[in-house]
């Protein structure tokens, strides 16, 4: 199973492929930090709008590094918190646009903690042995709502 990965909660645009839960294929990343080095600080609508610009082109990106087609993409996955509203939006708006184009399954998850929130506990048991958890892959029907 190969899925297609979005990250898009703060000010970096991430694509990734992943192959059975295990394997990354690739990853690609747009990173923000020296457009808002100038502010001291991210500034959520200058985030959010890179992420707009950025997204599709990297995940072109991500599919051709991949080596694969868009045909063989079986699920799309996203993070959806914690995180910038509107940042998280152009993903989750994205992630959910491509799972409807393509005709596959979605899951959309929250990112780990990094210690600045706690941990959910019921995390551990799911990444135990190192695979990523689509904790809820819909069927083709749901992902039509």
């Amino acid at each position: 199973m190969k899925i297609l990965s979005f990250e898009s909660t703060c000010d970096e645009t991430a694509v990734a492929v992943v192959e059975d839960g295990r394997k990354i294929l690739t990853d690609q990343i747009f990173s923000q930090a020296k457009l808002h080095a100038v502010y001291g600080g991210v500034v959520p609508e200058i985030a959010s709008r890179c992420h707009v610009e950025s997204i599709s082109i990297l995940a072109q990106k991500a599919i051709d590094a991949a080596g694969i087609t868009r045909a063989d993409i079986d699920a799309v996955a996203v993070s959806y918190a914690p995180g910038l509203i509107g940042a998280v939006l152009v993903g989750v708006n994205f992630a959910k646009s491509c799972a409807y184009a393509l005709g596959v399954p979605r899951s959309c998850s929250a990112r780990r903690s990094t210690g600045t929130r706690q941990d959910n506990p019921r995390d551990d048991h799911r990444r135990r042995d190192g695979y990523v958890f689509a904790p809820d892959l819909r069927t083709r029907d749901s992902t039509r709502r």
